[in-house]
């Protein structure tokens, strides 16, 4: 009955805050419909500057090509490469393009030739893959050339290729939302269960409240339940609203049973908001819980696998990010979302939560100091 008690009461205390309620409904619906439109690593608009030395058919043909793929404006086009590279230097291009001279000719003839592509790497992502973009483009054009008779009567075609079709199981239209979504569902319920208990206890310190439950004879395992269970029923409410959203503005369907995402969730709120109540225990002030629980939340999601694959980070990374809770949780609802695994596939994450969940927690209720 008194665990009743204090959960009424913590519930009176969110409904009194007049940001609180509010924040729980709009921070998902920011989040989900924003972040997957900036946070997308794929890499378009970059600026090509050509250097046309040829200005054939051919090369003009090559030009539209590139132009027309999506992936690049053209921006400049200038008669040396000299030239071209002071736009480089300016920041008015990205890569450039160098068309030889005779470009048509040994193209026909010798049914080869060279093309030079320069990129800007300052921004090394955007030099790579729109270096990558541009070759594969060069390629594609090379094979149209072939396939539609350009080549003299005669003269060989080349020899004979294989053609390769990829197939995309899980996102075949490699639509990044698809992939970038199911995480952020996890980004959001470690933001809002595990800033909002790291802010709790500590914040009835502040105005004195919790003097008055310190006196009482409430233990501290139901002190630290009660703090629990309202954050808990909260996460349930936020990855709902989460599941509408992307539904509703993404068309974003789980291929597997959403009864498995709920179970997985009902885990890591319980570790995330345990981390929070630990946070909350050692802070002094409400500024030192918050610079606290930024700290860990930055660094769990930066080595959760959300941005940065954890196959692509070093050794000594790759091992770190096993500490992360979001880690886990981030590789059940990808998995859940776009292959439809079952919690067959997923015991080694379900595991993995329940230990943080265990951990957290208990050292939530023995850090707690209550004092009469």
């Amino acid at each position: 009955m008194v665990l009743k008690y204090l959960i009424e009461k913590e519930f009176k205390q969110m409904m009194r805050n007049r940001f609180l309620p509010r924040m729980i409904f709009v921070f998902p619906l920011v989040v989900l419909l924003l972040i997957p439109l900036a946070a997308n690593f794929e890499i378009k608009n970059i600026r090509l500057c050509v250097v046309d030395n040829d200005n054939s058919p051919f090369s003009r043909s090559l030009v539209r090509k590139v132009s027309a793929s999506g992936y690049f404006i053209l921006s400049e086009r200038t008669d040396s490469y000299s030239e071209a590279l002071q736009f480089i230097e300016l920041d008015l291009a990205d890569i450039i393009l160098e068309i030889p001279p005779d470009f048509e000719k040994n193209l026909v003839r010798e049914q080869c030739e060279k093309l030079m592509i320069s990129a800007n790497s300052v921004n090394g992502t955007k030099g790579v893959l729109g270096s990558a973009y541009l070759a594969a483009i060069i390629k594609g054009f090379d094979q149209e050339i072939k396939q539609s008779g350009g080549w003299p009567s005669g003269a060989a075609a080349g020899p004979p290729g294989l053609e390769i079709i990829p197939r995309y199981w899980y996102n075949p239209l490699l639509d990044y939302p698809v992939f970038m979504v199911p995480a952020l569902m996890v980004m959001l319920l470690a933001m809002l269960c595990g800033f909002l208990p790291a802010l709790n206890i500590v914040g009835e310190k502040e105005t004195g409240t919790i003097e008055q439950i310190n006196v009482t004879p409430i233990s501290k395992l139901s002190f630290i339940l009660s703090k629990l269970i309202p954050y808990w029923i909260i996460g349930f409410v936020v990855l709902t609203i989460c599941f509408g959203v992307a539904r509703c503005f993404w068309g974003l369907i789980p291929e597997g049973r959403l009864f498995t995402i709920y179970l997985f969730a009902s885990v890591f709120v319980l570790a995330i908001s345990g981390f929070g109540l630990v946070i909350s225990n050692y802070a002094n002030s409400i500024q030192q819980a918050m610079f606290m629980m930024f700290f860990f939340v930055i660094t769990f999601v930066l080595m959760s696998g959300l941005y940065t694959p954890v196959n692509s980070m070093p050794d000594w990374a790759q091992l770190l990010s096993r500490l992360s809770p979001l880690r886990y949780f981030i590789q059940v609802m990808r998995q859940v979302y776009l292959k439809g695994s079952g919690f067959g596939d997923l015991v080694t994450p379900f595991l993995a939560l329940a230990g943080f969940a265990i951990f957290f927690n208990g050292w939530a209720v023995l850090s707690y100091r209550k004092t009469s």
